[in-house]
């Protein structure tokens, strides 16, 4: 892995959270996922499931991780299986971790070969009367693909039908939303390494530069900075084509004269940043497109203050579409009578900023939290308000990530990045 090494009591401290929520006498069992095939011999580029990591900080492919807080033996409740390591896969594949060093990485003791799972499990399930399964419960989630949790849960229903059936996914919602120090940690270095990207462009970003050029100077300042590289697909959008939320192509040329939303962050450690900034082609923001900027950094602002211990997530995008309303109606993009006849399920502002205001992340890029609760401190959200003007031929979106704090307002892991017009202009033309 690229990145430095993570302490392990990290994940003793949050395995200990999980197996505290566990029903009496109950086993989890946990999947890496799977090396996905592209076709013939190629494969895509391997990433941990977030949950087994989050548990073991184990980043390696054929590896399961069991917890059994009740097992009768000591070296029973906590099991880690891994792919056996060779000298043959040594060479071909770089070395896999051994019992030692996945220890080190885990603070886990008892270590078996993956060629034991099953042996193991039985004598496990013996013991055991529940079962907890991990499913895919994301509000945001549309699998198609059957995943090596899915295959698991399939065959453990078919093995072991008289147990019972409980679910991971509450109890990972809940306690994978609220960060460690270590994980705040670990997001700031995200942020950190964006930042540096970020900056690189200001320098970089000229007239006729095309957005593949700009989303090639970001992933070598990433990658230079022990990130894998982008956190999620890269939105590099110039002109109109920031009027498209989910704008991936990155092939056009950034005309003189137009903005360019970039919705671009690093990841680290499995950890995401999620950033989002507007930035003129030439250097200089029109006055129209800083009026514009302007209303929706104060939009982001506002709403930034508004993310604090109790409060819920609903009427916090209530409030923000009220704050957004404002600042429409003194752009001219509203009037008075639009907000007068409103549909209530689909505001007037809604015409030019139609998503919400703020997703949780962390080691997904729209992390685990579940929304109908209050915000509790040391929960992580963006806050990305917009304003999207097709007939304008511009968009423009403002993205930080924050810390909820148990008083006051929450901390910006963002802070140092440019977001100020004057500042913004000034680094593009030195």
């Amino acid at each position: 892995m690229k990145y430095h090494q993570i302490n392990s009591a990290l994940f003793v401290k949050n395995r200990r959270k999980f197996t505290a929520e566990m029903k009496p006498n109950s086993v989890a069992v946990f999947n890496s996922n799977d090396i996905y095939p592209v076709s013939a011999d190629s494969t895509l580029p391997f990433a941990q499931h977030r949950d087994i990591f989050y548990l073991s900080g184990v980043d390696q492919e054929e590896s399961i991780l069991l917890l059994f807080p009740d097992a009768p033996y000591e070296n029973q409740k906590e099991i880690l299986f891994l792919k056996e390591t060779n000298d043959h896969i040594a060479v071909w594949e770089g070395e896999k971790l051994s019992k030692e060093r996945a220890f080190q990485v885990s603070g886990i003791r008892t270590v078996y070969w993956l060629q034991d799972f099953h042996k193991v499990l039985n004598e496990m399930m013996t013991y055991a009367d529940t079962m907890y399964i991990n499913t895919n419960e994301h509000y945001r989630a549309t699998v198609e693909t059957e995943t090596r949790e899915a295959r698991f849960v399939k065959w453990w229903k078919e093995r072991y039908p008289a147990h019972n059936v409980a679910k991971s996914n509450p109890i990972l919602q809940r306690i994978r939303s609220v960060k460690e120090s270590e994980e705040i940690d670990l997001i700031q270095q995200a942020c950190d390494i964006t930042e540096k990207g970020f900056r690189r462009l200001l320098s970089f970003v000229k007239p006729n530069v095309t957005e593949y050029e700009i989303e090639a100077e970001l992933v070598h300042e990433f990658i230079r900075n022990r990130s894998k590289g982008f956190a999620y697909t890269p939105i590099i959008a110039s002109g109109n084509n920031a009027n498209v939320l989910h704008y991936i192509e990155n092939n056009q040329q950034c005309k003189a004269g137009d903005l360019i939303l970039l919705d671009v962050a690093a990841e680290y450690a499995n950890y995401s940043s999620d950033m989002t900034r507007t930035i003129p082609v030439s250097g200089r923001y029109s006055e129209r497109q800083k009026a514009v900027y302007n209303a929706v950094l104060r939009v982001k602002n506002e709403a930034t203050k508004m993310l604090t211990s109790g409060t819920l997530w609903k009427q916090y995008h209530i409030e923000v579409g009220k704050i957004m309303t404002s600042e429409l109606l003194g752009l001219g993009l509203l009037d008075k009578a639009d907000v007068q006849n409103e549909n209530p399920e689909w505001p007037a502002y809604k015409k030019y900023f139609m998503h919400g205001t703020s997703h949780h992340m962390g080691l997904d890029t729209h992390d685990y939290g579940l929304l109908h609760e209050p915000m509790k401190a040391n929960m992580v959200f963006t806050v990305e308000p917009g304003i999207y003007i097709p007939e304008e031929k511009f968009g423009i979106r403002l993205e930080d990530n924050v810390v909820v704090q148990e008083k006051g307002e929450p901390f910006n892991l963002m802070r140092n990045i440019p977001i100020e017009v004057d500042e913004i202009e000034s680094l593009m033309n030195q």
